[in-house]
This record gives C-alpha cells, structure tokens and sequence, in this order.
C-alpha cells in the first residue's frame, strides 16, 4: 500500500491539526494548578469553595471515564473510527468546560455551584480523555513506520505548553488582593473563559484534520485499487470484534504499562492540581514563584520530550528509559517532602528531576502500545491504559485534597504539614512506579521478541 510518506508534509499538517484541541485540554484542565492555595481559605473566595471541595471537583474529571465510559467509547472508537467518535468527544469536551464556566459564574450555593461543576467536569474529563485517544490513535495511523516516537513526543510537549500557559497565566488572570478582598466569581472565571476561547480554535481545526483524514482515506483507497468505502475499513480478518478485548486483559506487559500509567501520571498530575498548596508553604516562596517553579515541568517537556522521542525511535531501549524516568519522579517527590523548608532551590531541583522523568516515561511508554497490541484493537488499548490511570488520578487528587483540607488553618505550619503528608502518599506511589517499571525492563529481556527496546522507526 501506498505509504503516508509519499507526501511527507501531510501527517506534519495532520499533527498541527491535531495538536490544538489537546493543548486546549490541558489548558482547561490545569487552570486552577497555580491557584490551589485560594482554597485554604473559602471565606476570600465568592465561590466559596474549600480545597476538601477543589480537590472533589478535579476528581470529577475521571468520574465518568472510571465508570466505563473511557472503556466503551475506546471500543466505539475502534468500530466507528476516529473521526465520528472523535467528532463526539471533542464536542462533549467542549460543552463539559462550557458547563463548569457557568458554574462557577452563576451564583449559586457552594454546594450547588459545585455539583454543576462537578458534571461539567465529569464531561469535559471523558470528551478530553477520549479526544486524547482519538489524537493518539490517529498519530499511530499517520505515522506509521515513520518517527512515531518523536511525532507522540512532539504532540504531547506541545499539549504540555497549554498547562505551562495555565501554570503562568492564571496567577496574572486572577491577581493577587490585599488581605480581606474577595475575589469575586467573574474575578475566579477568568481563566475557564480564555481556556473555552482556546476549545473554539481546537474544534475549527479538529473539523479540518476530519476532512483531511477522509479525503486521504479515500486516496489510499484509490491507488490500492479497490472500493472507496466510508472509513475506509481494512480487510475482514482485520475488523474490530468484541472478543478481541478479553486478549487485550490476558497480556501481562500492557497490563503493567496500564499500571505504569496509573501511578507515574497520579506522582505527576495529582501533584500539579495541588502545586502551590505544596510548594508555597514548603520553600516560602511567592504565588508567582511558585507557578514559575511548577511551570518548569511542561516547558521541559517542550523541549525534551521530542527529544527523547527520536532517541527512542532511533535507538530503542524503551523499558530502560522508563525506569530512569521513574527514578527522577521519585528523588523529585523525596526532595519535595524531605528537603529542608524555606530553600527554593530544593523546589527548582526537584522541578527539574521531576520535569525530566515526565519527559522520558511517557516518550518510551506510549510508542509500546502499539507493539504490544494489533491495530485492530489499539483504540481500546489506549482507552483501557487511560482509564486506569483515571481510576488513580480520581482516587489520588481527592485524597491529596482531603489531606490538605484537614491539615488547613490559619497557620503556615498546618499548612506545611499538610503538604509533607500529600507528598509522603506521592513517594509511596512513586516507587510503585517504579516497580513496575523494573518488571517491565525484565520482561523485556525474558521476551525479546516483544521488541519493546527495538528502535520505533523501521
């Protein structure tokens, strides 16, 4: 068959297409990461809510994708492709954030502004997570035999550069008040407005990445020489059945890159929604240093993520990467809750471990799905792998909110204390992480035929 390569720009536009609406994501997703410490303290908010309530509506975010939604819509995917599925989801994305903006600008109870948030969360979560499969899947398709690895890695910095554009704007959105000001509720929405203008601009290109997958389906079907079919299905023997699931549960290395997943990303993005509730009160620094300090992670992986993305197309070693990078997240999360209080540059040193290891895991991880599992069923792979991670992601931020909340006072001891006992939990799941990762680089070399250290690009 023809190769996606004989015009070499067009999965690059693919890419461009694709890469907004997730930069979108994790823009809206992360808005309030460098905000987290308003929550102490609910009586300065109008919205009036705690960080026990902050840390509910961020779980809210995997709700709907732990509760089967994220497994049966990665199965949709796989049936109907990734345009009417992906079409979907984005658009429930959308109309999630567009609900929690409301939510937060009208007014109501506490309690009730926050159940609205909640849904709203609930569905831009699973719309994200399943646009997030759709995009991923999608690059597996373009990329094929080609720098998988490094077009994955590129993908994910730049949807990474929407949570470092959160981490550092949100702060200037909603400025800092003097002592007893309110911050009023069109004040704390600012940035879920901005992050809904960045959803519009996703959705354009979405539809344009839609015509072009359609359009260049058709091609290939036409120099194959055969009908040009809707979706532009494979042969029979390649088509998508239910059945094939229950192989996806009996492979013992995509279970532990599932696990891998679970805890690597709750060490990391458990963290980012608590940031300056933990880094404040830990290093004494300011609001603004302290999203500049968190805001380190996704600038890192901007540029070293792509990176290490074509070390392993071109040299392999995946499983070898994976324990190295989570190494670093563990002496990031042992420095963030051992380290001495009131030095920031403990906090800019564990930023830097930590911003490495999120650089390195994800680039050797999600280029091994696909050699572990047939592309028949890879939408469903993804999906599974997201949606434990979601099951740790719910249960982890709401643990660290809870932890914060009852630690929360008026004095900045309670406050540091309440931060050592959410990165305490961090390390425990940090070396999870990286158990797994240790039986995954020895699986490797149990079953080399796996191929999982091969280079990506043939």
């Amino acid at each position: 068959m023809t190769s996606l390569f004989n015009k070499k720009f067009l999965p690059w536009l693919a890419l461009a297409c694709l890469v907004v609406p997730m930069f979108a994501s994790y823009f809206f997703d992360d808005m309030f990461s460098t905000l987290s410490h308003l929550f102490d303290n609910p009586s300065l908010l109008e919205l009036g809510w705690n960080s026990a309530d902050y840390g509910l509506y961020t779980s809210g975010y995997s709700v709907l994708c732990v509760f089967g939604g994220l497994v049966i819509c990665g199965m949709l995917l796989d049936k109907w492709g990734v345009r009417i599925t992906g079409s979907i989801f984005v658009g429930m994305m959308a109309g999630g954030a567009a609900l929690v903006a409301w939510a937060i600008t009208s007014g109501l109870a506490p309690k009730t502004s926050l159940s609205v948030a909640y849904v709203g969360c609930m569905l831009f979560g699973l719309g994200s997570e399943i646009a997030g499969v759709a995009v991923t899947r999608s690059i597996a398709k373009w990329f094929k035999d080609g720098p998988m690895a490094f077009a994955m890695g590129l993908q994910l910095a730049i949807a990474r550069l929407g949570t470092a554009f959160a981490l550092v704007i949100s702060p200037r959105l909603v400025a800092a008040k003097t002592p007893g000001e309110i911050y009023s509720l069109a004040e704390t929405a600012r940035p879920a407005f901005l992050g809904l203008g960045l959803m519009a601009a996703g959705m354009i290109l979405w539809a344009l990445f839609v015509a072009m997958d359609a359009r260049f389906d058709r091609m290939k079907q036409s120099l194959s020489g055969g009908p040009v079919l809707r979706q532009a299905q494979e042969p029979e023997e390649e088509q998508f059945r239910f059945k094939d699931v229950l192989g996806l549960l009996k492979n013992k290395q995509f279970i532990m890159i599932a696990l891998l997943c679970v805890f690597f990303y709750s060490s990391i993005i458990s963290f980012k929604k608590f940031a300056s509730a933990i880094l404040i009160p830990r290093f004494g620094v300011p609001v603004e240093a302290a999203s500049w300090m968190v805001s380190m992670l996704p600038f890192s992986t901007v540029v070293f993520a792509p990176l290490f993305g074509i070390m392993v197309d071109k040299i392999g070693k995946g499983t070898r990467w994976m324990v190295v990078g989570a190494i670093l997240a563990l002496v990031a999360h042992l420095l963030l809750a051992f380290a001495p209080a009131g030095v920031p540059f403990y906090g800019y040193l564990s930023m830097v471990f930590l911003g490495f290891g999120y650089s390195l895991v994800p680039a050797a991880m999600w280029p091994s799905v696909p050699k572990l599992v047939p592309a028949k069923v890879l939408g469903t792979a993804y999906a599974l792998t997201y949606w434990v991670q979601n099951l740790g992601l719910m249960l982890f931020k709401m643990f660290a909110g809870n932890i914060l909340a009852a630690k929360s006072s008026d004095a900045a001891t309670s406050n540091a204390a309440g931060a050592v006992g959410v990165e305490i939990m961090f390390v425990c799941v940090c070396i999870l992480a990286l158990l797994l990762a240790i039986g995954l680089r020895r699986s490797s070399a149990l079953k080399p035929e796996l191929r999982l250290d091969a280079p990506s690009r043939k």
